[in-house]
């Protein structure tokens, strides 16, 4: 129903094959349980990473002795690899089965991880355990993303996504700092990696039991749904892997920007605390510095998320590039634990700026018909950023040392800013929204989608 120039999202009543309410809500209020539900589940998949995030790389050199940075990385590669593919299955299968089959597929997978860890006896357990994780993290993680974008619509999609993500990334740096300094006390073996078991059994308890399926949100969304021009519904996945990849210029923009942005996370993954413990830092200072990161990038996006509901994405995320290119200079040229912990703090809101909002901008720019299969592609291209980061951050970092790959990686960062600057439009322009309120929809081909609110 039309209301001041505006449309709801709550009809009277609305009946989805995905869902057993007649009553289908939109919004970040109607679905505040099951939405806060996911945000703590996600936690939980973020500390699956958070496990290896200190303990791991020095695992590869201080306990299973490899001397080569790029054999020490290639449980990154097999992370990064995995979770790409498994991001782009995740979104078409979540399109095609539904979201709940595959968070708990992506539990039960996750199970083991913990385990082969704590019994690895050399080091291809260690990227067997990988593998299983990216896959875990590919099943979770999307599905988590996507189903927070069912339920809440279009008008808190930027806050949505920063809440999701400051749940997961905030519990990688608690983890990362925990891990730490259970290791420092009792070791890098087996301490460290029970808080992982105890975040599986966890997850696919919440997931199987209290998580509802949302497939039906995203179904009652498209009823309402024009889309963009050129842009409809019912695409398919070969259709929607070229726009997102390459030929539409927001989703190519988003994708290879979010590619780079792991790129660079691989590096403070796999190179950063070999290159710390090179320096002399004790493994609980290791983990300070592990932690500060990705606390500053999950908590920073609770703000970032919803700023870029009200300012727009696209100046957010070319700034949050180059803040991430200078935050890497700075380690490159420090030696010291104080200008590292400064440099991993703006690196952390560097990835703030960004990581939500190119999610909000699939979200913006695809049909809820096809957006999940968006995110999918989307994720695959970012994730496989690890992987591609791990490789090359490596085979510098063998050939001409640890800084010259740290500034590569940099250099790197700040051409994909401004490759968005360049390429990416505004798909969520503040001035848009205000428009909405006071423009006739019968004279605005558009007004639908503009004028489209939850019930915030």
């Amino acid at each position: 129903m039309a209301r001041s120039g505006r449309i709801s999202t709550h009809p009277v009543e609305t009946q989805s094959p995905d869902a057993g309410s007649p009553d289908l809500r939109l919004g970040l209020r109607s679905n505040l349980g099951q939405f806060a539900l996911l945000v703590a589940v996600n936690g939980l998949v973020g500390g699956m990473v958070g496990q290896e995030r200190t303990v791991v790389p020095l695992l590869a050199t201080g306990v299973f002795g490899l001397t080569a940075l790029s054999s020490a990385l290639t449980f990154i590669v097999a992370f990064g690899l995995t979770k790409a593919v498994t991001n782009f299955a995740a979104g078409a299968l979540s399109d095609r089965y539904g979201r709940k089959p595959v968070l708990v597929t992506g539990w039960l997978i996750g199970l083991p991880v913990p385990l082969v860890l704590i019994w690895a006896p050399d080091w291809s357990w260690v990227v067997l355990a990988n593998v299983l994780l990216g896959i875990n993290q590919g099943l979770t993680w999307s599905t988590t993303v996507i189903m927070k974008i069912d339920l809440v619509g279009k008008a808190r999609r930027g806050l949505a996504l920063g809440l999701n993500e400051a749940a997961g990334y905030g519990a990688i740096a608690l983890t990362a700092f925990a891990t730490g300094l259970i290791a420092e006390r009792w070791g890098l073996r087996p301490g460290p990696f029970l808080l992982g078991l105890a975040y599986a059994g966890l997850g696919l308890g919440l997931s199987g039991i209290f998580v509802r399926e949302t497939r039906g949100h995203a179904l009652h969304e498209a009823t309402d749904h024009p889309g963009r021009a050129g842009l409809p519904g019912g695409l398919s996945t070969r259709r929607v892997f070229a726009l997102t990849s390459l030929r539409e210029p927001a989703l190519a923009a988003a994708s290879q920007a979010g590619l780079v942005n792991n790129l660079n996370d691989g590096l403070a993954w796999g190179l950063l605390p070999i290159y710390y413990a090179a320096a002399g830092l004790t493994f609980g200072e290791i983990g300070i510095l592990a932690a500060i990161y990705p606390a500053v990038w999950g908590f920073g996006q609770l703000g970032t998320g919803a700023l870029s509901d009200r300012i727009g994405r696209k100046g957010l995320i070319v700034g949050g590039m180059l803040l991430q290119a200078a935050a890497l200079a700075l380690i490159a040229t420090s030696h010291a634990i104080q200008p590292w912990a400064l440099a991993a703090a703006l690196l952390g809101t560097g990835t703030a700026m960004v990581y939500p909002t190119l999610l909000a901008v699939i979200g913006d720019v695809a049909h809820p018909t096809w957006r999940a299969s968006a995110i999918g592609v989307y994720r695959l291209w970012r994730d496989a950023g690890f992987a591609v980061g791990a490789v090359l951050a490596g085979a510098i970092a063998d050939r001409l040392g640890l800084p010259a790959a740290i500034w590569a990686v940099a250099a790197l960062t700040a051409v994909s800013g401004f490759v968005v600057l360049a390429r990416m439009y505004e798909s969520h322009p503040r001035p848009v929204s205000a428009r909405a309120e006071i423009l006739p929809i019968k004279t605005d081909p558009e007004a639908r989608v503009r004028g489209v609110t939850d019930d915030e």
